[in-house]
């Protein structure tokens, strides 16, 4: 791959103008030393690169020099859709594809649309995943995407919550989801009623995933980004299985949003009004009963569940036993005598 790399390094002198070894070895993610070899190789092929020794040397084209090299290849025109998701290139193994990719267009740009689009690269920076939480190994995406590429079944050992399955499927899609790859994938056997209905697996689940050499029809009109909305939209009314009625402070008001996505904004918007001290009423849409319990106790003593009566005493009964189990006097107790 020595070729591709003396042209992105050709790329770069060109796009951004005098670099140092060490600035060309880390784009190019290799030792300076083979920086050095490779200006070596583009003088001796004919390319006029200029070398300035000092603090503010560098390497650099002679004036007026550029390269009209810049065709892209399928797998840097198919890299592009991810521009600006380079972590996610990087994880389909498609980094320094994309980046050969984004050199190429800007040599191919007028000097001012170039230098817009580096002002723009320097001023904008997409990051997908979530807070706080380490990315999921994914040791098997590259082969799940060359499956949804070349439209070959996929023989998958899952770890479900139910326990591990093994599963033939067609995958049709990929979707990266707050930092987590998914797979949208039809099973290869036909449903009872022949229609395969595509589910969604998540790719760190996977234990092992053996491309097959058999090919699929992908179904006619399948749409990933509608179908992935409409097994979203299945998702949250699966893990919403009841709503609590809460009385909640202007700090908890704060905090739902960050604590409960979208279900904490719509639970405000359709609040009561606030009280003396600015408390307010809201209906919450909360999953199991077990799960709700652990939910509402990180808004802590900022909220207060009124309803339903079963929920209420569940908080209760657990924030009970927090208090015995931190030697804390029940109330009855603080009160007594």
């Amino acid at each position: 791959m020595r070729a591709d790399r003396l042209l992105s390094l050709l790329l770069l002198l060109q796009n951004r103008g005098r670099m140092t070894a060490a600035e060309l070895a880390a784009e190019l993610e290799v030792s300076p030393h083979t920086v050095y070899r490779d200006v070596e190789a583009l003088g001796a092929a004919g390319v006029p690169v200029r070398s300035e020794r000092g603090p503010d040397g560098g390497y650099s084209l002679m004036d007026g020099y550029r390269t009209r090299l810049t065709g892209l290849s399928d797998a840097e025109a198919e890299s592009l859709f991810l521009a600006g998701v380079p972590g996610a290139a990087r994880e389909l193994g498609l980094g320094a594809v994309l980046a050969t990719a984004q050199l190429k267009l800007q040599a191919a740009l007028p000097p001012v649309l170039a230098d817009r689009a580096r002002r723009l690269q320097d001023r904008f920076h997409l990051d997908a995943p979530a807070w706080f939480r380490n990315a999921d190994p994914v040791p098997h995406l590259a082969s799940v995407a060359r499956a949804v590429w070349e439209q070959r079944t996929l023989r998958v050992h899952y770890g479900a919550w139910s326990g591990a399955v093994h599963r033939e499927l067609h995958p049709l899609g990929l979707v990266l989801k707050g930092g987590i790859w998914y797979v949208v994938a039809s099973p290869a056997t036909r449903t009872d009623d022949g229609t395969p209905h595509p589910r969604t697996y998540r790719i760190s689940r996977l234990i092992s995933a053996e491309l097959t050499s058999t090919p699929f029809e992908r179904p006619a009109g399948f749409d990933l980004a509608a179908c992935w909305a409409e097994s979203s939209r299945r998702l949250e009314s699966r893990l919403h299985q009841g709503t609590a009625r809460l009385r909640v402070s202007p700090r908890a008001q704060r905090l739902l949003p960050m604590q409960f996505g979208t279900a904490g904004t719509q639970a405000l918007e359709s609040a009561g009004p606030p009280d003396d001290q600015g408390w307010v009423h809201v209906d919450l849409p909360v999953e199991s009963p077990a799960v709700a319990v652990g939910d509402l106790l990180r808004l802590g003593t900022e909220a207060e569940v009124l309803g339903p009566p079963e929920l209420r005493a569940a908080v209760a009964r657990t924030a009970a036993e927090l208090a015995e189990r931190y030697g804390m006097p029940s109330r009855g107790a603080l009160t007594s005598g």
